[in-house]
Protein backbone atom coordinates (compact mmCIF):
# COMPACT_ATOMS: atom_id res chain seq x y z
CA UNK A 1 0.00 0.00 0.00
CA UNK A 2 1.10 3.57 -0.67
CA UNK A 3 1.75 6.05 2.12
CA UNK A 4 -1.21 8.16 0.99
CA UNK A 5 -3.50 5.14 1.43
CA UNK A 6 -2.17 4.55 4.93
CA UNK A 7 -2.79 8.19 5.78
CA UNK A 8 -6.39 7.94 4.59
CA UNK A 9 -6.93 4.86 6.71
CA UNK A 10 -5.36 6.53 9.74
CA UNK A 11 -7.64 9.56 9.36
CA UNK A 12 -10.76 7.42 9.04
CA UNK A 13 -9.86 4.85 11.69
CA UNK A 14 -9.25 7.57 14.28
CA UNK A 15 -12.78 8.86 13.77
CA UNK A 16 -14.22 5.34 13.98
CA UNK A 17 -12.21 4.72 17.15
CA UNK A 18 -13.75 7.73 18.88
CA UNK A 19 -17.25 6.69 17.81
CA UNK A 20 -16.79 3.16 19.15
CA UNK A 21 -15.13 4.25 22.40
CA UNK A 22 -17.89 6.79 23.01
CA UNK A 23 -20.57 4.18 22.36
CA UNK A 24 -18.92 1.71 24.75
CA UNK A 25 -18.30 4.23 27.54
CA UNK A 26 -15.08 4.75 29.45
CA UNK A 27 -15.92 2.19 32.15
CA UNK A 28 -16.53 -0.67 29.72
CA UNK A 29 -14.05 -3.56 29.86
CA UNK A 30 -12.07 -4.32 26.70
CA UNK A 31 -12.27 -8.11 26.16
CA UNK A 32 -9.41 -8.09 23.63
CA UNK A 33 -7.10 -6.26 26.07
CA UNK A 34 -7.60 -8.13 29.37
CA UNK A 35 -7.47 -5.85 32.39
CA UNK A 36 -8.17 -2.68 30.41
CA UNK A 37 -11.22 -0.47 30.36
CA UNK A 38 -12.03 1.80 27.43
CA UNK A 39 -10.44 4.76 29.25
CA UNK A 40 -7.13 2.83 29.26
CA UNK A 41 -7.50 2.22 25.53
CA UNK A 42 -8.14 5.89 24.76
CA UNK A 43 -5.31 6.97 27.04
CA UNK A 44 -2.93 4.50 25.41
CA UNK A 45 -3.72 5.34 21.79
CA UNK A 46 -3.60 9.08 22.42
CA UNK A 47 -0.20 8.63 24.04
CA UNK A 48 1.06 6.58 21.11
CA UNK A 49 -0.07 9.31 18.70
CA UNK A 50 1.72 12.01 20.72
CA UNK A 51 4.85 9.88 20.97
CA UNK A 52 4.92 9.21 17.22
CA UNK A 53 4.32 12.89 16.41
CA UNK A 54 7.34 13.86 18.48
CA UNK A 55 9.64 12.10 15.99
CA UNK A 56 7.93 13.64 13.00
CA UNK A 57 8.22 17.18 14.36
CA UNK A 58 11.71 17.00 15.86
CA UNK A 59 13.44 14.63 13.44
CA UNK A 60 14.93 12.82 16.42
CA UNK A 61 17.22 10.11 14.93
CA UNK A 62 17.41 8.06 18.14
CA UNK A 63 14.88 6.17 20.26
CA UNK A 64 13.76 8.19 23.24
CA UNK A 65 14.02 6.87 26.78
CA UNK A 66 11.13 5.66 28.90
CA UNK A 67 11.51 8.60 31.27
CA UNK A 68 11.22 11.06 28.42
CA UNK A 69 8.27 9.22 26.88
CA UNK A 70 6.24 9.49 30.09
CA UNK A 71 5.08 12.99 29.16
CA UNK A 72 3.12 11.62 26.19
CA UNK A 73 1.29 9.07 28.34
CA UNK A 74 0.55 11.25 31.39
CA UNK A 75 -2.88 10.48 32.86
CA UNK A 76 -5.74 12.61 31.55
CA UNK A 77 -9.03 13.03 33.40
CA UNK A 78 -12.20 11.48 32.00
CA UNK A 79 -13.70 14.86 31.18
CA UNK A 80 -10.82 15.73 28.85
CA UNK A 81 -9.90 12.30 27.54
CA UNK A 82 -11.80 12.31 24.25
CA UNK A 83 -10.88 15.90 23.49
CA UNK A 84 -7.23 15.08 24.13
CA UNK A 85 -7.42 12.02 21.88
CA UNK A 86 -9.03 13.95 19.02
CA UNK A 87 -6.33 16.58 19.31
CA UNK A 88 -3.51 14.00 19.34
CA UNK A 89 -4.96 12.24 16.32
CA UNK A 90 -5.47 15.47 14.38
CA UNK A 91 -1.94 16.71 15.10
CA UNK A 92 -0.49 13.35 14.03
CA UNK A 93 -2.43 13.31 10.76
CA UNK A 94 -1.43 16.90 10.05
CA UNK A 95 2.24 16.19 10.79
CA UNK A 96 2.27 13.18 8.47
CA UNK A 97 0.48 15.04 5.70
CA UNK A 98 2.92 17.95 5.92
CA UNK A 99 6.11 15.91 6.29
CA UNK A 100 8.56 15.87 3.34
CA UNK A 101 9.11 12.57 1.54
CA UNK A 102 12.76 12.64 2.63
CA UNK A 103 11.89 13.09 6.30
CA UNK A 104 14.72 11.81 8.49
CA UNK A 105 13.95 10.47 11.97
CA UNK A 106 14.02 7.26 13.99
CA UNK A 107 11.92 4.28 12.91
CA UNK A 108 11.86 0.87 14.56
CA UNK A 109 10.66 -1.41 11.74
CA UNK A 110 11.92 -1.85 8.17
CA UNK A 111 10.28 0.55 5.70
CA UNK A 112 11.11 2.44 2.49
CA UNK A 113 11.39 5.65 4.54
CA UNK A 114 10.64 7.00 8.05
CA UNK A 115 7.55 8.72 6.66
CA UNK A 116 6.28 5.46 5.16
CA UNK A 117 7.02 3.65 8.42
CA UNK A 118 5.22 6.05 10.75
CA UNK A 119 2.18 6.40 8.51
CA UNK A 120 1.80 2.65 8.13
CA UNK A 121 2.47 1.90 11.79
CA UNK A 122 -0.01 4.46 13.09
CA UNK A 123 -2.67 3.36 10.60
CA UNK A 124 -2.48 -0.22 11.85
CA UNK A 125 -2.13 0.78 15.50
CA UNK A 126 -5.31 2.80 15.24
CA UNK A 127 -7.21 0.12 13.33
CA UNK A 128 -6.44 -2.63 15.82
CA UNK A 129 -7.50 -0.42 18.72
CA UNK A 130 -10.62 0.64 16.81
CA UNK A 131 -11.48 -3.07 16.74
CA UNK A 132 -10.80 -3.22 20.48
CA UNK A 133 -13.16 -0.31 21.11
CA UNK A 134 -15.86 -1.80 18.89
CA UNK A 135 -15.51 -5.12 20.69
CA UNK A 136 -16.00 -3.31 23.99
CA UNK A 137 -19.13 -1.74 22.51
CA UNK A 138 -20.33 -5.16 21.33
CA UNK A 139 -20.23 -4.48 17.60
CA UNK A 140 -16.83 -5.22 15.97
CA UNK A 141 -16.75 -4.47 12.24
CA UNK A 142 -14.57 -5.80 9.44
CA UNK A 143 -11.32 -4.38 8.09
CA UNK A 144 -10.59 -3.91 4.39
CA UNK A 145 -9.01 -6.97 2.76
CA UNK A 146 -6.01 -5.26 1.14
CA UNK A 147 -5.26 -3.23 4.24
CA UNK A 148 -5.55 -6.37 6.37
CA UNK A 149 -3.03 -8.23 4.19
CA UNK A 150 -0.73 -5.23 4.50
CA UNK A 151 -1.12 -5.43 8.27
CA UNK A 152 -0.24 -9.12 8.33
CA UNK A 153 2.87 -8.33 6.33
CA UNK A 154 3.85 -5.56 8.75
CA UNK A 155 3.31 -7.85 11.72
CA UNK A 156 5.36 -10.75 10.33
CA UNK A 157 8.07 -8.97 8.34
CA UNK A 158 8.23 -6.10 10.82
CA UNK A 159 7.56 -6.93 14.46
CA UNK A 160 8.37 -10.64 14.38
CA UNK A 161 11.41 -10.42 12.13
CA UNK A 162 13.23 -8.60 14.91
CA UNK A 163 15.68 -10.63 17.00
CA UNK A 164 14.21 -10.08 20.43
CA UNK A 165 10.92 -11.35 21.83
CA UNK A 166 9.25 -14.27 23.59
CA UNK A 167 8.14 -16.03 20.42
CA UNK A 168 10.82 -18.73 20.22
CA UNK A 169 10.75 -22.52 20.13
CA UNK A 170 13.22 -25.38 20.47
CA UNK A 171 13.02 -27.41 18.32
CA UNK A 172 12.03 -24.94 15.63
CA UNK A 173 8.53 -24.99 14.13
CA UNK A 174 6.97 -23.21 11.17
CA UNK A 175 3.57 -21.50 10.94
CA UNK A 176 2.14 -20.66 7.51
CA UNK A 177 -0.60 -18.09 6.93
CA UNK A 178 -2.62 -18.03 3.71
CA UNK A 179 -5.32 -15.50 2.79
CA UNK A 180 -8.15 -16.97 0.75
CA UNK A 181 -9.30 -13.67 -0.75
CA UNK A 182 -6.15 -11.66 -1.56
CA UNK A 183 -3.89 -14.57 -2.53
CA UNK A 184 -1.12 -13.68 -0.06
CA UNK A 185 0.87 -16.16 2.01
CA UNK A 186 3.72 -16.10 4.50
CA UNK A 187 5.63 -18.65 6.55
CA UNK A 188 7.25 -17.77 9.85
CA UNK A 189 9.83 -20.21 11.15
CA UNK A 190 10.03 -19.92 14.94
CA UNK A 191 13.52 -20.92 16.05
CA UNK A 192 15.21 -21.17 19.48
CA UNK A 193 16.55 -17.60 19.36
CA UNK A 194 14.87 -15.87 16.41
CA UNK A 195 12.17 -15.96 13.74
CA UNK A 196 12.59 -16.10 9.96
CA UNK A 197 9.78 -15.00 7.63
CA UNK A 198 9.52 -16.04 3.98
CA UNK A 199 6.92 -15.53 1.27
CA UNK A 200 4.59 -18.43 0.49
CA UNK A 201 3.06 -21.16 2.61
CA UNK A 202 5.28 -24.17 2.01
CA UNK A 203 6.65 -26.88 4.30
CA UNK A 204 4.99 -25.65 7.51
CA UNK A 205 4.09 -27.58 10.64
CA UNK A 206 0.79 -25.71 10.80
CA UNK A 207 -1.07 -23.77 8.10
CA UNK A 208 -3.88 -21.34 8.87
CA UNK A 209 -6.12 -20.15 6.04
CA UNK A 210 -8.89 -17.58 6.02
CA UNK A 211 -10.05 -14.19 4.83
CA UNK A 212 -7.37 -11.52 5.15
CA UNK A 213 -9.43 -9.41 7.56
CA UNK A 214 -9.99 -12.40 9.83
CA UNK A 215 -6.35 -13.52 9.75
CA UNK A 216 -5.22 -9.97 10.51
CA UNK A 217 -7.22 -10.00 13.73
CA UNK A 218 -6.28 -13.59 14.56
CA UNK A 219 -2.55 -12.83 14.35
CA UNK A 220 -3.06 -9.72 16.49
CA UNK A 221 -4.87 -12.05 18.95
CA UNK A 222 -8.18 -10.25 18.47
CA UNK A 223 -9.88 -13.39 17.13
CA UNK A 224 -9.75 -17.06 18.14
CA UNK A 225 -8.90 -20.01 15.83
CA UNK A 226 -12.41 -21.47 16.16
CA UNK A 227 -13.98 -18.48 14.39
CA UNK A 228 -14.11 -19.76 10.83
CA UNK A 229 -10.47 -20.55 10.02
CA UNK A 230 -8.98 -23.63 8.38
CA UNK A 231 -6.16 -24.99 10.53
CA UNK A 232 -4.11 -27.84 9.09
CA UNK A 233 -1.27 -29.64 10.83
CA UNK A 234 -0.04 -29.24 14.40
CA UNK A 235 -2.46 -26.97 16.26
CA UNK A 236 0.09 -26.53 19.04
CA UNK A 237 2.09 -24.24 16.76
CA UNK A 238 -0.86 -21.86 16.62
CA UNK A 239 -1.24 -22.17 20.39
CA UNK A 240 2.41 -21.10 20.71
CA UNK A 241 1.65 -18.00 18.67
CA UNK A 242 -1.38 -17.13 20.76
CA UNK A 243 0.48 -17.37 24.05
CA UNK A 244 3.76 -15.69 23.06
CA UNK A 245 3.04 -13.34 20.14
CA UNK A 246 1.31 -10.67 22.20
CA UNK A 247 1.50 -6.98 21.32
CA UNK A 248 -0.74 -4.25 22.67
Amino acid sequence: METAEHLTRLREEGELFVEAATAAGLDAPVPTCPGWQVRDLVQHLGGVHRWATSYLLTGNPNPSHEKGDAQYFAAIGDGELFRAYRSAHAVLVEALAAAPHDLACWAFLPAPSPLAFWTRRQAHETTIHRVDAETAAGSPSACQAGFSADGIDELLNGFFSRTRGRLVCNPAVALAVRTTDTGDAWTIRIEPERRVVTAGADDADCTVSGMAADLYLLLWNRRTPDEGFSVEGNHRVLDLWRTRAIIR
